[in-house]
């Protein structure tokens, strides 16, 4: 999942977290990457001890390159940019001693309707990891009806607290589905320099 794009150069970054091995963990070396449109067609509702999915396939189709894939996520430049893209609607982001406790708004894509907003709260964390700066807990009933809280595939869903980016979702706890992790957007932004 893209979490921002800047609508003047194209570049973006996505995900919060890297493309690592699943036996070792290691950063996955990037030769070359596209980005492409998905559609979402079903959900796999997360449950304690299971984490749901979302379900989709790939549209054909290049809309960018991927550059980097760091700890921090994927970066690299759109070719065509989305519709609705555009300079006038960007969003601030506020650097971490901005962000604060309490409600904010992710916005992930579910189904065929498209971006939507759903309700979150939001906790910082002190002494952090890399990509695990801030906990979530999802407080939308309709999210939790559709997805049971943060399911694979929303990594990346931008979090947005009083106008501003402060983040992206990044991990969801297994034995808890409704609450997660997501790191700061100032630490994606370090990362994409």
């Amino acid at each position: 999942t893209v979490t921002f794009i800047e609508p003047k150069s194209g570049s973006f970054a996505g995900l919060g977290h890297g493309i690592c091995d699943s036996e070792t963990g290691s950063l996955l070396p990037l030769s070359r990457g596209v980005v492409v449109d998905v559609t979402i067609n079903g959900i796999q509702k997360g449950q304690s001890g299971a984490p749901g999915e979302l379900k989709g396939h790939f549209a054909s189709g290049k809309m960018g390159s991927l550059l980097g894939n760091t700890h921090a996520g994927v970066f690299g430049i759109m070719t065509s940019l989305p519709d609705g893209v555009k300079e006038e609607t960007a969003l601030p982001i506020a650097l971490k001693n901005e962000m604060h406790d309490g409600e904010a708004t992710i916005l992930c894509t579910l189904d065929e309707g498209g971006i939507r907003s759903y309700q979150v709260s939001v906790r910082k964390l002190k002494n952090s990891l890399e990509n695990k700066n801030m906990e979530i807990t999802v407080t939308d009933p309709a999210l939790l009806e559709k997805t049971g809280g943060i399911v694979q595939g929303m990594s990346g869903s931008p979090i947005i607290q009083d106008g501003k980016i402060i983040g992206a979702v990044t991990h969801v706890l297994i034995n808890d589905p409704a609450k997660g992790y997501g790191i700061f957007i100032e630490n994606m932004l370090d990362a994409a320099e």
